[in-house]
């Protein structure tokens, strides 16, 4: 199923969002850029969970690039298509949550998201010496606070059935709720098929619920309050 627009108009304009959205797309075309030495530029940039569990790979890494890679993995991508689903699904559900909870608060959201999916992943892949990367995680985050938030909003999403593609809107809570169902399928039947993390999305979109309660309670600070004021959409005029 491929979503291709929700009904929930946002307030105000989504910056932190396109930002995010175009500096996933700058870091890919430094990531293309590295030609033959693109393995070792996603190796140590990705999330290796072997670089923290084996001493004799870790020795080769300094402490910054240990650290940084916690943030940096989730905006490397492994290929085009990679890389346009999940700028898309940020796209269509990214610009809402960010309406709701404000820019500053949205921003250190979806890192948090990211970076919480990586260690779900770390600590289920100890000793793996395979890069993880991408912001599927960060984005599972964001699609689990869409759950929450607009279960009743509508997806307008192109489902193949019978050999025919067909426009049907969904309701947010059924498609998002098979969404998270294929992530456990296919966690539990194939650990790592086609090299997807799914345990990844999975606690994306967990702990993407989980800190949207916690973010909820924060209260909204002045520059917010100013941000908002400033991104605000403005009603067109009729003649």
């Amino acid at each position: 199923m491929i979503p291709i627009r929700d009904t929930i108009r946002s307030e105000t304009y989504p910056i932190v969002n396109y930002l995010l959205i175009t500096l996933n797309i700058l870091v890919f075309f430094v990531e293309q850029s590295q030609g033959h030495h693109i393995n070792e530029f996603v190796f140590t940039h990705g999330l290796v969970p072997a670089r923290y569990s084996e001493p004799q790979i870790s020795a080769h890494f300094t402490n910054f690039q240990q650290a940084i890679a916690f943030l940096t993995f989730m905006f490397l991508h492994g290929g085009f298509f990679h890389l346009l689903g999940n700028m898309w699904f940020l796209y269509i559900f990214g610009d809402n949550v960010e309406d709701r909870l404000g820019h500053l608060r949205y921003l250190a959201f979806y890192l948090l998201c990211g970076l919480t999916s990586g260690i779900s992943h770390l600590f289920l892949n100890w000793t793996s010496q395979i890069p993880t990367i991408g912001a599927s995680g960060a984005i599972a985050g964001v699609m689990g606070a869409y759950f929450l938030l607009y279960p009743r909003a509508k997806v307008l999403t192109l489902v193949p059935i019978f050999f025919f593609l067909h426009f049907i809107e969904i309701p947010a809570f059924l498609f998002l709720g098979f969404w998270i169902f294929f992530q456990f399928f296919n966690a539990a039947f194939s650990a790592q098929l086609g090299g997807i993390a799914w345990w990844a999305h999975i606690g994306g979109f967990f702990f993407g619920i989980i800190f949207l309660k916690l973010f909820q309670l924060l209260p909204e600070v002045s520059a917010e309050r100013k941000l908002r004021n400033l991104t605000k959409k403005r009603a067109a005029r009729r003649m």
